[in-house]
């Protein structure tokens, strides 16, 4: 069973709003008259709840509707981000959502290509994914002999030479729309992950810097903008098991 940590955050702070309420106009006044004698019990919780209330109550906002954390649990989107990267998203990048309904109630703007995102996967809803945006709405995309191609341009490529080797892997830069970013190609080429897509509106197609090591697009199909969470914008902290954090990668944009 999975935790639900917006769920459970919700419900308390839910809670403890009802219960500062409950003795704000009812409880407290009758206490103040006498006309009731107050009971341990009840008092230990009001003082716990109006204790968590505002935090709980700060948290929620502020998770749900501007910055929430993640951390990164693979390789998919090396070199951009690595395993144990701790990351911030910026959640009202693309709209401000209800939390746990998740239906947005108010439209800031929408995905850009180039841009990385996070977004719930569309078969199980319960698990993030991040992914960088190659496709929008409609938008062919070609992915063919490891060339990427957008309505029948090949994204321009080119040989990182002074990056270092990830294993026998070299690094490229790439361009996509604003973003210049790093991409990482085995040699020889996935024929696997060849083929062509035409995208939907209202849906982005997502691929990761990491290009025959990701479980993008490819495979789980483009992504409708309700399942988005928000855009990857820093890290904030990187720490893979129990080693030291490695300060160089705090701080960094995510390009």
């Amino acid at each position: 069973m999975q935790f639900n940590l917006a769920l459970t955050l919700t419900l308390l702070t839910a809670f403890t709003g009802a219960v500062v309420a409950f003795n704000r106009f009812y409880y407290g006044r009758l206490v103040e008259q006498n006309a009731l004698q107050p009971s341990r019990v009840i008092l230990t919780i009001i003082d716990y709840s109006r204790s968590f209330f505002p935090v709980l109550l700060f948290v929620l906002i502020i998770r749900s509707f501007i910055f929430e954390p993640f951390r990164i649990p693979s390789g998919s989107m090396m070199p951009t981000l690595v395993q144990g990267d701790f990351i911030f998203v910026k959640k009202f990048s693309y709209g401000l959502r209800l939390p746990v309904l998740e239906k947005k109630v108010i439209e800031t703007g929408s995905p850009k290509r180039g841009d990385v995102v996070v977004f719930r996967l569309p078969s199980d809803p319960r698990i993030n994914y991040i992914k960088r945006v190659v496709g929008l709405p409609g938008d062919e995309i070609v992915f063919r002999n490891q060339q990427l191609f957008i309505n029948g341009e090949l994204v321009q490529t080119s040989r990182d030479v002074n990056a270092p080797l990830h294993g026998r892997v070299p690094r490229f830069v790439e361009m996509l729309g604003e973003r210049q970013h790093g991409t990482l190609y085995d040699v020889p080429a996935n024929r696997e992950r060849d083929g062509s897509w035409i995208i939907a509106q209202g849906e982005f197609f997502m691929m990761g810097d990491n290009r025959d090591h990701s479980s993008d697009s490819r495979y789980i199909g483009a992504v409708p903008e309700r399942y988005l969470v928000g855009e990857a914008v820093l890290i904030w902290m990187h720490m893979d098991g129990i080693e030291w954090p490695n300060w160089g990668r705090i701080g960094t944009k995510i390009q």
